[in-house]
This record gives structure tokens, C-alpha cells and sequence, in this order.
């Protein structure tokens, strides 16, 4: 794992955890638990399952089985969450424990076995992996965010209508990285 994958992927976290920031912050206290019926899950419950996903996976990533016997995942889908300061702080402890993790992480890190209920991965794949899953729990946050909000969400990437004045923007400043 060469020290720019694992720079890459740390900023691919830290984006899917602003998106999901940007979106808690756009959703009223009386909506966190707002669902569009019975089968879908709620803001509370988004944060829920990644939390614990997170706390499970990477607390001592490189040495215990990333399905914690303590893990509850089904519970993880109760929302028996109090308010939404409760949410913003599991949300925090979450990917603390994964940014600690990574913080952790070696070059000599990358062909490591790392377990996740039982089938073995290397830690690279282990970190593409819950990189897919989070991403995928985020876009159901923002998606959600949009419906609970409606015509008060505020854009997280280029609004409609607004492409081509953003491409000029982004093009007349010169390239970076």
C-alpha cells in the first residue's frame, strides 16, 4: 500500500464524511427520523448502521475480526435514538475510530490479512470495501436529506442549471491538486 493510496483513500473518507456533515446539518430535529415508508430507513438509522459498522470494522482493525462479537447490527435498524445531538455524536464516534485506524496505517500495512466475518482480505481491499459501503450509506443520506428538505436543501456539489458557469470557474483557475 503505497503511501499516495493511502493518502487517497483517507481523503475519499473525509469527503463522504463531509457530505453526510453537510447533509445532518441541513436536516430539522423533528425529521431525523422522517422515512419515506416502512421499508426504508431513516437519517437515525443511517447513522446507526454506519457507526456501527465503523466502530466494528476498525476498532483493532489489524488484529480482531472486523464483526465484532459485540456488534448488534440488527439493532442498529431500532431507532431508539433520542434526539439529534445523540445522532451527531455517534455519527463523530464512528469515524473517529476509522480515521484513528487509518492514522495507524503503514506502507507494510497494505498486503496484510485483515478479517471480516471470517473471509480474509487485505487491508487495501478491507479499505475499498468499506470505502463502497459508506458511500453507498452517504448517497442514501443525501438522497434523503433532498426529500426531507425540498425546496430549502442547499446543493452539496453543482446545482442544476449551473454546470457550465462551475466548469469556467474551475478551468480559469489554473489546475491544481
Amino acid at each position: 500500500m503505497s503511501t499516495s493510496y493511502l493518502r487517497s483513500v483517507t481523503e475519499r473518507f473525509h469527503f463522504y464524511k463531509d457530505l453526510g456533515n453537510k447533509t445532518l446539518e441541513q436536516i430539522p430535529e423533528g425529521k431525523m427520523n422522517w422515512s419515506f415508508n416502512t421499508e426504508s430507513l431513516n437519517m437515525n438509522l443511517l447513522v446507526k448502521h454506519l457507526a456501527g459498522n465503523m466502530l466494528s470494522r476498525f476498532s483493532e482493525f489489524l488484529t480482531t475480526d472486523g464483526e465484532k462479537p459485540w456488534r448488534n447490527r440488527d439493532a442498529e435498524f431500532i431507532d431508539d435514538l433520542a434526539n439529534k445531538e445523540e445522532v451527531l455524536a455517534l455519527w463523530e464516534k464512528g469515524w473517529r475510530c476509522l480515521f484513528q485506524a487509518l492514522a495507524d496505517l503503514t506502507e507494510n500495512d497494505a498486503d496484510r490479512i485483515v478479517y471480516i466475518r471470517a473471509e480474509a482480505h487485505t487491508v487495501m481491499e478491507a479499505l475499498n470495501r468499506q470505502l463502497g459501503h459508506y458511500a453507498y450509506h452517504v448517497g442514501q443520506m443525501v438522497f434523503l436529506g433532498k426529500m426531507i428538505c425540498g425546496e430549502q436543501w442547499k446543493s452539496l456539489s453543482i446545482p442544476k442549471g449551473q454546470s457550465e458557469a462551475f466548469n469556467q470557474r474551475m478551468t480559469s483557475g489554473g489546475r491544481e491538486k
